[in-house]
């Protein structure tokens, strides 16, 4: 499902016009990257968390000229699905792998 199919579906459920469903969810996305990129986390109850990890420092190995090159501790943006999402996950795929 892409983007543009979510703000369809929310649109036609809820009557709102696209463009302004639109707006809306381009606006969310705008708030959780300013969050994060600003060092928040964001929460959304029932659905999981965006949340900013720290990376630490570490050696890698570049194969191709056995040289060695240290990686700097950075953060990246991870997102955790609520145990509550989890499980409606794993039950419906369960039935879904069954009836298959």
């Amino acid at each position: 499902m892409t983007k543009a199919d979510i703000i369809s579906e929310i649109s036609t459920k809820t009557g709102i016009e696209k463009v302004d469903v639109q707006e809306t969810v381009e606006a969310f996305f705008k708030v959780i990257k300013n969050s994060m990129i600003g060092g928040e986390n964001v929460y959304v109850r029932g659905f999981g968390s965006f949340v900013v990890k720290k990376r630490a420092q570490k050696t890698a190995r570049n194969i191709s000229k056995n040289t060695a090159i240290i990686i700097p501790e950075h953060f990246v943006p991870s997102f955790k699905p609520a145990k509550v999402f989890v499980d409606k996950v794993k039950n419906n795929t369960k039935k879904l792998s069954v009836e298959a």
